[in-house]
């Protein structure tokens, strides 16, 4: 008998009385887990910090929660948890020997949290003012894909073939131990800088935007970079991702062994490059909220709108190293 899969967005099932994870009913209303794993919540004091929603309304990082089964936390997320809570609090040589499987893990689990809670909430919205809640079929389709790529967590998934995402770890060379967290939900993309590494993760692109950046990448490889740096190669991988045209598709084959998952040609779905076309001055606008921790504005960005400006690479194209970064005081 082949595994069987737990499918929520089907009957768009986001009841707080069964498991995010397998679908089995829980036993209590207390078979939960913060969406923000409680190590992170208290090395960075978050648990009363307010985390801003998609309507603009305001929660905090503790209030972030999924119904989660004991069994499953005993058995999966909480082993799970303990292998990033040592690798990320050690340090990056640590988190570049964490496989990318295992990073994808992590990373998924709390983008599911966030975009569970962000239904629920929507969900709620609708019912007060006796309205249908909605989602368009790309997004059900895009979620629903994450959800069950996120099953490799307690059942056996195989990915056949390309990865489904693009996930890199950057070396960060900075005074302070800082936390930043970032999502775009509608695209799938993460960000995280703590301690002295950041990582960007586009959960669904096949590996396209690794590919679409390779040039910097390549430059970036081996080097540390400045906590602007930083930003500015996450505000490029957001941008590039909201490029990004295609909608993948999954051969997906329960066995009774295995979950296989194979990822379409990208290409075969349409004639048309994978990206839209890069515009300096919608990438800038994204760069300088990227940037406001230094202040610097779209103006100043987009002195020569042909070549925005750049913390990573000189007017040669070469990397600018961390130590020469001069920002404007």
């Amino acid at each position: 008998m082949a595994i069987q899969l737990y499918k929520p967005f089907e009957r768009l099932n986001f009841s707080k009385q069964f498991c995010f994870l397998s679908g089995k009913k829980l036993q209590s209303a207390e078979e939960e887990i913060t969406v923000f794993p409680l190590w992170l919540m208290q090395e960075y004091d978050l648990q009363d910090k307010p985390f801003k929603l998609l309507d603009e309304s305001m929660s905090t990082y503790s209030d972030m929660k999924l119904p989660c089964s004991g069994k499953i936390y005993e058995q999966e997320i909480e082993p799970l948890e303990e292998e990033i809570r040592t690798a990320f609090l050690s340090g990056y040589d640590s988190v570049k020997q964490v496989p990318e499987l295992t990073l994808f893990q992590w990373i998924a689990k709390m983008v599911y949290g966030i975009l569970f809670n962000e239904i629920r909430i929507g969900m709620m919205q609708q019912k007060a003012k006796n309205e249908e809640f909605i989602l368009s079929q790309s997004l059900i389709h895009k979620f629903s894909n994450l959800h069950l790529m996120l099953q490799l967590v307690n059942q056996p998934v195989i990915f056949e073939g390309n990865s489904p995402w693009s996930i890199r770890v950057f070396r960060l060379e900075s005074s302070k131990d800082l936390f930043n967290y970032r999502d775009e939900i509608n695209t799938l993309t993460f960000s995280l800088a703590m301690k002295d590494f950041g990582i960007i993760a586009c959960l669904q692109d096949n590996g396209t935007n690794a590919i679409y950046h390779k040039e910097i990448l390549s430059k970036l490889s081996g080097k540390s970079v400045h906590p602007a740096q930083l930003e500015e190669v996450f505000a490029r991988f957001f941008y590039s991702n909201y490029l990004f045209n295609r909608l993948p598709e999954y051969t997906i084959m329960p066995t009774a062994d295995a979950i296989y998952i194979e990822a379409m040609p990208l290409r075969g779905m349409s004639n048309k490059p994978l990206f839209d076309f890069w515009q300096n001055k919608t990438y800038a606008q994204v760069l300088e909220n990227f940037w406001k921790p230094w202040g610097i504005l779209l103006f100043e960005i987009l002195k020569d709108p042909e070549n925005p400006l750049s913390y990573l690479l000189d007017k040669n194209k070469e990397f600018i190293p961390a130590e020469c970064v001069d920002l404007p005081s």
